[in-house]
């Protein structure tokens, strides 16, 4: 793209973008705290928690380190303006939906985080879906390429 035909990045998108990235490294410690707990951490949990836990098969773990590490590089990328953000977030999309889809109907999640457990989990499908769309409306207006 040349100079000429690249629009000026708006604030708003750097700082909302920052933010996202910051949500996403939380997300990345979060994946390194589950795969890392050592046994005796794990004994420390309640029965129904440390289950989940101990049940959770290989790809769902899998479709969570997508989700956080995808996510977290198309922030990168959308910070660097780069059009390829656009495919990782839609990776990241993409494992929060099988992560979510083993966690709430696979298994007894819901029952043992009951309703109110259910603000986080909507709040990482939410943002997943805003960033998928915040990269497609920055390849839209010329702010990456």
């Amino acid at each position: 793209m040349s100079a000429a035909s690249e629009k000026k990045t708006p604030k708003w998108f750097m700082i909302v973008v920052v933010v996202l990235l910051l949500w996403n490294l939380l997300g990345v410690m979060a994946y390194i705290m589950q795969v890392t707990m050592s046994p005796e951490v794990l004994a420390t949990l309640p029965d129904a928690q440390r289950q989940i836990y101990e049940s959770t098969p290989a790809w769902a773990t899998a479709a969570f380190a997508i989700a956080v590490n995808c996510g977290a590089l198309g922030c990168v990328l959308l910070l660097l303006k780069r059009n390829l953000a656009g495919l990782f977030l839609q990776l990241s999309l993409a494992g929060v939906l099988v992560q979510m889809y083993h966690a709430f109907f696979m298994s007894n999640s819901f029952e043992v985080i009951g309703p109110g457990g259910l603000v986080v989990p909507v709040m990482v499908v939410v943002i997943a879906i805003f960033l998928v769309v915040l990269a497609a409306r920055a390849r839209a207006n010329n702010w990456t390429s």
